[in-house]
């Protein structure tokens, strides 16, 4: 970007002036700095949403695993014990065989 101080052209001492070609330049890098930070913007708004949505259906989720994890427990001991049962029907029949 040339920018050359003049001090003698009706601008006052110490005056800059920029090229057209070089203010079109930046005026470009400008607009494409404010699309970018728009988009950015678009984005952590829409994962910040995502994020609400998520914990939302954490909450809704968490008393449902919850449930299912003491049904699991539940079950087990139902086999656990039914499996004692077994074998003390097995040690049984095994008895009545001597």
């Amino acid at each position: 970007m040339a920018i050359e101080e003049h001090q003698g052209d009706g601008g006052g001492p110490g005056a800059l002036t920029v090229s057209v070609d070089d203010f079109a330049a930046l005026e470009e890098r400008i607009r494409r700095t404010v699309e970018l930070v728009k988009r950015e913007r678009e984005a952590r708004a829409a994962a910040e949403e995502r994020a609400v949505n998520a914990e939302g259906q954490m909450r809704i989720q968490t008393p449902l695993l919850d449930q299912l994890q003491n049904e699991i427990n539940a079950l087990r001991a139902e086999r656990d014990q039914v499996r004692q049962r077994v074998e003390r029907l097995l040690a049984q029949l095994d008895a009545l065989e001597l």
